[in-house]
């Protein structure tokens, strides 16, 4: 599927793809970029694609509400060993991007016991980061350039957050223009960075490259990501961002070829498995690609990015009750496991069962919920709430959902 293209750039549902396929291999920051410049592609058209614009919202809401759980792991985790200051400027970081309540509600309670321990000069080891909801709202402080760009790195590798607290002024200028979304603020200050530092074993190229993918010139990006593996042959990024460069261009082989010369320490990695499933899908290989995903699950056992990749893999051959049937099974194992539910999974199984003619109860709940997780949806989803109460009889819910799905209505407001 061409993602990046040459001469008018990718169309707002290729960005829109883009970023579910980083989604599902956990690359959170990434796709949130993705769906925020496939929503500005959205708003330029005349007149607005409203459905698409709120499909988009929703999925922005969604990709910063895990990138904000991956950031209250990982604080977690840099205050269990000491580094509070680290640690809260992650929680920081993580408020800024939160939406869910009862996240943004862990996240205060978190931010409270880091400054608890760090005033009492302690290293404890913090409670599970799934332990911590409770019902307070908290939005956080807002953060100041450099406490986000400590807070961006926080994330990092350790060899590679210190190369880049350490690249100067002019790379913190572009990488947090990047991750803003500024990608041609982002290109000029990173080029200067980069002639600073006039080192060949520098990260920066890869951020350059990421740049420069989002400014649609590919083949420059190819260039740098390739010099960059010569000097970091671990640097799964860069393999991840020229497998795109390839599926883009039709160079299939070539992808195939990079991902067999990974190094051997990496090749079992799950992110490289990711990117195999991904090309065969890209390559238009799907029944290859079920079978690849189904012998992943079946010898390395349950991996929701994989399977809700198998599930999507069903929904491209239009075998729509295995997808639903995968869905179900991806819901199944966050509730056993008392982890929260992605809504995009139950958005999901709310769809095709509704299009597979079920209007019991347990979607009734579903769409219901739906509308708590993506308000800006919320009109679509009381308006299914409506049809599935007539179906069961209930003439008045019926009417009362329609009534408040016509009030919610975009351009009701």
């Amino acid at each position: 599927m061409a993602w990046f293209n040459l001469f008018s750039g990718p169309t707002a549902e290729r960005l829109e793809e883009k970023g579910d396929a980083l989604g599902a291999g956990g690359f959170w920051g990434e796709a949130k970029l993705e769906y925020e410049h496939a929503r500005r592609k959205l708003e330029a058209v005349a007149p607005p694609d409203r459905a698409g614009l709120a499909r988009i919202a929703g999925k922005i809401a969604g990709a910063r509400d895990a990138l904000a759980r991956e950031h209250h792991r990982n604080a977690a985790q840099l205050a269990a060993s000491g580094h509070f200051e680290e640690a809260l400027d992650l929680v920081a970081l993580a408020l800024e991007l939160a939406g869910d309540a009862s996240l943004k509600a862990a996240l205060g309670e978190q931010l409270r016991t880091i400054e608890a321990s760090r005033a009492a000069e302690n290293r404890p080891v913090l409670p599970n980061p799934e332990d911590l909801w409770g019902p307070e709202e908290d939005d956080g402080p807002v953060q100041a350039p450099d406490e986000q760009f400590r807070a961006l790195c926080g994330t990092l590798p350790d060899p590679v957050r210190r190369a880049y607290l350490g690249y100067g002024s002019d790379f913190k200028t572009g990488y947090l223009a990047l991750n803003n979304g500024d990608f041609e603020t982002a290109e000029r200050y990173l080029v200067r960075a980069l002639d600073a530092q006039d080192a060949p074993d520098s990260y920066i190229p890869l951020e350059l490259a990421t740049a420069r993918l989002h400014l649609n010139r590919p083949d420059q990006a190819r260039q740098l990501l390739e010099a960059l593996l010569d000097h970091h042959p671990d640097a799964l990024p860069a393999y991840q961002l020229l497998c795109e460069i390839h599926w883009e261009q039709g160079r299939f082989d070539r992808a195939d070829a990079l991902l067999a010369a990974i190094p051997s320490e990496l090749a079992a990695s799950r992110a490289v498995f990711i990117l195999k499933g991904e090309t065969l899908v890209q390559a238009g290989y799907l029944d290859a690609a079920k079978t690849f995903y189904r012998d992943f699950l079946a010898t390395y056992g349950w991996d929701e990015s994989m399977a809700g990749a198998l599930a999507r893999t069903h929904e491209a051959l239009g075998e729509t009750d295995h997808a639903l049937r995968m869905y179900q099974e991806i819901m199944g194992h966050c509730s056993g496991c008392q982890s929260r539910i992605d809504p995009l999974v139950k958005e999901k199984v709310a769809d095709l069962s509704f299009a597979a003619g079920n209007r019991d109860t347990a979607i009734l709940e579903l769409y219901l919920s739906l509308a708590q997780d993506f308000p800006e949806k919320a009109s679509a989803y009381y308006a299914r709430v409506s049809r599935i109460y007539h179906t069961l009889g209930n003439e008045t819910e019926a009417r009362r959902f329609l009534a408040l799905a016509e009030r919610m209505a975009p351009g009701n407001d």
